[in-house]
């Protein structure tokens, strides 16, 4: 789920039409509620349609203006290291099973654009990931070997279109790349015309298995099973906000002297450099990645990926920045099944770890084929509720003990916060409003926007992103702007309004 509220809209965000749907009025029924209207939540209903179900879909803000309109847009399996690392932390076949199902949605994003008429700007182009750095390239070459195993038809080449040389880099072709919210809007498209209805605008607060009902801002849906594809779960049950950690990176669209690489990049070095040009003659730049609400200078990533890009390229415009969030499991695999080992009729699917186009594609895939009733070769290997301890526990243990660093670390340090007057136009932060700890930004003209510090998710405190101007939680991602509504989940209530008084 997501909102247009972003400080920074993306590429996609800034050049696709708004959809044309309005928010849910009242109760409704259907058989599958699906709740996110991005690639993995419209590709789900946009099967289930086809199969005759009646699908109603919900999203807290526009369709596809969440975490897809934020994405790179890479249709592909290549996934930087993963293969090596599957093999490593669980075998071969689950490698296999890993490349089966992400090249099979490479394969059905294209066919949905033509079955469906989708114009998109899906356009072929070969995948790479490289190095710049020797002590990487054993990595890349044993990577290449793994992805063959896996099935990939990967190769090795020093030879890229990249402004700059290479050490090595695996190439696997066959793979595409499109504009993700117009793909999404054909989509959405296409659930409409099968008899589906879209509801914009429309948060879901509330899953009730029991009584089958999704309740939101505006009604209740009641369905026979629900499909949770919020990027984050958002209900308790299943526990997935503290089984891994959310990340931001960060995007550039560029106009560039001379044409663009036609080639999908992405380094697998320590400073990662993503790369690839569009249909619309941009050329996108990404990387700085780090975790939610971890880093006080969020602006000092766009501006080393801008004087990156001026190195590499010949700039003539930057036109858009964005930054995008992802969710990245211990063992590297997505989460996709049911929500719980006792649940029959609702559903998640998350931690695409920055590869949502194809990992979102083929959990979709997934959970169509289980509603329906039709078995699927993956299901089995990227369940939602395995047991795959020995990969997990190690990450898990560690990503918590963070959490409950921060819930405790971060009031001790607000102790004695500042007083909110010596807020600056355009900062924000914890301070002292009238006596009262608030979480405060001064706008441009020198109004004061104070909210509750608590995250409405699990209680701890929010730290300010001063690029997206938002309010972002440390322990498990959630985002909020500085009028304290909810961004990004997994929280679904809004921070509380604070009366900034004489401020």
């Amino acid at each position: 789920m997501g909102t247009l509220n972003e400080r920074n809209p993306s590429l996609w965000v800034g050049t696709s039409e708004p959809a044309p749907f309005a928010p849910l009025d009242g109760d409704t029924s259907a058989d599958v509620v699906v709740i996110g209207a991005g690639i993995t939540g419209l590709t789900a209903a946009r099967l289930l349609a086809g199969q005759g179900r009646r699908v109603v879909v919900l999203d807290a803000g526009p369709v596809c203006a969440g975490v897809t309109g934020y994405t790179t847009a890479k249709v592909t399996s290549l996934h930087t290291l993963i293969y090596a690392q599957l093999e490593k932390s669980f075998d071969a076949q689950t490698a296999a099973t890993y490349g089966a199902a992400n090249e099979a949605a490479v394969e059905k994003v294209v066919e949905l654009c033509e079955t469906d008429a989708i114009d998109c700007e899906l356009e072929p182009a070969a995948a790479y990931t490289y190095t710049l750095e020797s002590k990487n390239l054993p990595d890349v070459e044993a990577e290449v070997d793994a992805a063959r195993r896996a099935g990939l038809n990967a190769s090795f080449t020093t030879e890229t279109d990249l402004p700059y040389d290479v050490l090595g880099a695996i190439r696997v072709d066959n793979q595409y790349q499109f504009h993700p919210r117009k793909y999404c809007l054909g989509l959405a498209g296409a659930i409409v015309r099968d008899g589906g209805a879209i509801y914009d605008y429309t948060r879901a607060l509330e899953v009730d298995e029991d009584a089958r009902t999704v309740t939101t801002d505006r009604g209740t849906v009641t369905a026979g099973d629900i499909v949770i594809a919020t990027h984050q779960p958002f209900p308790l049950a299943g526990g997935y906000f503290a089984r891994g950690e959310p990340w931001r990176s960060y995007a550039l669209a560029l106009q560039i002297e001379g044409a663009g690489p036609q080639g999908m990049y992405i380094s697998c070095d320590e400073t990662t450099r993503s790369v690839r040009s569009t249909a619309g003659g941009f050329v996108i730049v990404g990387g700085e990645g780090h975790k939610v609400g971890h880093d006080d200078d969020t602006e000092a990533n766009y501006a080393r990926l801008e004087a990156w890009a001026r190195e590499a390229f010949t700039v003539t415009s930057i036109d858009y920045r964005w930054s995008a969030q992802d969710f990245k499991t211990p063992d590297g695999m997505p989460y996709v099944g049911r929500m719980t080992p006792g649940s029959e009729h609702v559903y998640v699917a998350t931690g695409y770890r920055k590869w949502g186009m194809t990992n979102g594609t083929a959990a979709a895939m997934i959970l169509a084929d289980t509603i329906i009733g039709r078995d699927n070769p993956w299901a089995e290997t990227f369940d939602s509720n395995r047991a795959a301890i020995s990969q997990s526990v190690k990450g898990l243990i560690t990503e918590n003990l963070d959490v409950a660093k921060r819930f405790i670390g971060d009031r001790i340090a607000s102790l004695n916060p500042p007083s909110a007057d010596d807020l600056s136009p355009g900062e924000g932060g914890i301070v002292d409003l009238n006596g009262e700890k608030v979480a405060a930004f001064r706008d441009d003209d020198g109004t004061v926007h104070a909210v509750s510090p608590t995250c409405t998710h699990m209680g701890c405190r929010v730290n300010f992103n001063p690029a997206e101007r938002s309010w972002d939680c440390p322990c498990h991602g959630s985002r909020f702007s500085v009028d304290g509504c909810v961004l990004q989940g997994p929280a679904t209530k809004d921070l509380a309004p604070v009366t900034p008084g004489g401020v």
